[in-house]
């Protein structure tokens, strides 16, 4: 079991009592094949709209320095790998094995700035830290937990879509031959 399978099975162990509560309808109906409900589709166009208006200004959009955040290789892992509770910087690693040293004291870091982990020192010697979800994290849950229902359900058909693309994409090194018109070019 990879990384990703184990924290995605971890989260799933934590959400099964959400699943079965009220909640369940709502969230298969969110990761379902419907199209979004009008007032979430509304609310969808409202937030692009509000994005091409930071377009000029990216460094300043409050989307794009969120996502930049919760999107990156490892921020959304060491967040769901805190769902269970408190951790230690070792334990950590061992729950996201393929993160360097280094790049986990970053992403921990940057969590915490961004006010979303909580950092406890303990006074022993040597110090001892803990790391925990603060609140803003925990409101994060839920969305996450959509995303990762959603991958979980797609993977497959993604996947399937790669290897369309790839069979009529051609290489960057190559010409393509005459005539060729990849459908990303047609639009």
């Amino acid at each position: 079991m990879n990384a990703a399978s184990m924290v995605l099975f971890g989260f799933q162990v934590y959400n099964r009592d959400l699943l079965s509560n009220e909640k369940e309808a709502g969230l298969r109906d969110k990761v379902s094949n419907r199209e979004p409900s009008s007032p979430a589709r509304q609310k969808i166009i409202e937030a692009f709209q509000a994005l091409e208006a930071w377009s000029t200004h990216p460094p300043e959009c409050p989307v794009r320095d969120v996502l930049d955040r919760i999107g990156d290789k490892w921020s959304s892992l060491l967040i769901i790998a805190l769902v269970g509770g408190p951790r230690r910087f070792n334990a950590l690693r061992k729950a996201v094995p393929d993160i360097s040293k280094r790049m986990l004291t970053q992403t921990l870091r940057d969590l915490e700035r961004d006010g979303l982990i909580e950092r406890q020192v303990f006074p022993t010697k040597p110090p001892s830290v803990e790391y925990r979800l603060a609140p803003l994290g925990v409101s994060l849950l839920d969305p996450l937990g959509i995303l990762i229902a959603w991958a979980d359900e797609r993977h497959g058909d993604i996947r399937i879509a790669r290897q369309k693309f790839d069979a009529v994409a051609v290489p960057a090194d190559k010409e393509a031959p005459s005539g060729f018109s990849p459908a990303w070019e047609t639009v």
